[in-house]
């Protein structure tokens, strides 16, 4: 297996990137990629921490983030699995990236900055779906926001109705808990999952 191991074999092999990946780069929102974003309801969150890094998926019922000015995105930390892999790396290590998904749009929008963890009611407080808040907010401070490359998504087919996985041709959730323990009651779990997940959504 030949490896490429110094920057400079990458740029041989690679080449100079085009003038569009270059100039495509702000460090504030744009009013064309604040549309862009504003039109997202899910997003993955990357974070690094002692342990090794994190990817989280985030996803709300309008924009996954509320923008608070050209520079800061807000994320309410919303229920989930309570392992908290994010919010410990960020406690930790401040850099976080994420990558906007537009559903039906082949571009997909990058922001790179840092992030902390705040805790304050007057701020957890403006994040209100049935009368419940989240316990943080994420906020993320912009270093750089640009949009991607569609060929990615274009490859993929991503949005093509016909492409759709049925989801009874995959293993449930229990089944795959099952395969890390043995002994795990995957039909119970996956008998009480949809209920448990409506009541805890928020």
């Amino acid at each position: 297996m030949t490896i490429i191991r110094t920057l400079d074999d990458l740029k041989a092999l690679y080449g100079d990137a085009g003038e569009a990946s270059i100039v495509k780069v702000t460090t504030v929102l744009t009013p064309d990629y604040r549309l862009m974003i504003e039109a997202s309801r899910f997003a993955a969150l990357a974070t690094v921490g002692p342990e090794g890094l994190d990817c989280s998926p985030r996803g709300d019922a309008a924009c996954v983030v509320r923008i608070a000015d050209e520079r800061t995105v807000l994320i309410p930390d919303w229920r989930g699995n309570n392992r908290v892999d994010s919010l410990a790396n960020i406690v930790r290590d401040p850099r976080v990236a994420l990558m906007f998904l537009v559903p039906g749009s082949n571009t997909t929008m990058r922001i790179n900055g840092t992030a902390v963890v705040s805790v304050d009611p007057a701020l957890t407080g403006t994040f209100n779906v049935d009368g419940k808040h989240p316990r943080s907010v994420i906020v993320v401070t912009i270093g750089e926001v640009y949009f991607q490359c569609a060929r990615a998504l274009m490859r993929s087919r991503l949005w093509d109705p016909a492409l759709r996985v049925d989801p009874a041709h995959l293993p449930t959730p229990g089944m795959l808990l099952k395969a890390a323990k043995d002994d795990f009651d995957r039909e119970t779990y996956d008998r009480e999952w949809p209920e448990r997940a409506e009541k805890t959504m928020w």
